[in-house]
């Protein structure tokens, strides 16, 4: 839950206004300002909640791969989790975050529907349960045979990089423009304070 609640952290600091950037100070600060500026003003609600989505869903995805390969590899502080000697997979884990986003879908307030940690718990959800679909499909443990392994992890992969990327090209647009513009010594793009409700 520590992760999650960070991501949620930084979603809510990235949506703050932004204030102008600094014509000096540090390169990462600057491009940190820049970010958060082309997030906010390149990108609707709507958008930055697809974004969100999918930056949780990648995240989840390869965090639950690289966890699943150190518990399978013995490595790290990672072990499976069980309950009366039945393993709990982590789709379910996916399970109930889509099962707490749909019932702020369905009664919550539009303050908590926009939120950015409803987003982004939907991605990762998602990306959790999306990680075992083999498992679903077949009912059975597939996950570390090739039939497993091969389809989830090329076919999820790429639909994860692409659909973050999709996600964000208003965004990245802004910042190409920028950084473009920076080799020819020309000045960004003028920043704003953004309103970000």
């Amino acid at each position: 839950m520590g992760l999650i609640s960070r991501a949620v952290e930084y979603a809510t600091l990235v949506a703050r206004p932004a204030a102008a950037v600094p014509q000096s100070g540090c390169r990462i600060r600057q491009l940190k300002d820049e970010v958060r500026t082309a997030y906010l003003e390149e990108l609707g609600l709507a958008e930055r909640a697809a974004l969100l989505s999918w930056l949780g869903f990648t995240a989840a995805f390869g965090a639950a791969r690289g966890v699943t390969h150190s518990i399978k590899d013995g490595d790290g502080p990672f072990r499976n989790l069980s309950k009366g000697g039945v393993h709990l997979h982590h789709y379910l884990w996916g399970i109930a975050m889509l099962t707490g986003v749909g019932g702020v879908a369905v009664r919550g307030e539009d303050k908590w529907r926009q939120h950015p940690g409803v987003a982004l718990t939907y991605g990762v959800g998602l990306g959790l349960i999306i990680d075992e679909f083999a498992l679903l499909v077949d009912l059975e443990d597939v996950y570390w045979s090739n039939k497993g392994r091969l389809s989830v992890e090329a076919g999820v992969g790429l639909i994860a990089a692409g659909g973050t990327v999709f996600a964000a090209l208003p965004m990245l647009r802004r910042l190409v423009r920028n950084r473009r513009g920076a080799w020819r010594g020309e000045p960004p793009e003028p920043y704003s304070q953004v309103n970000a409700s």
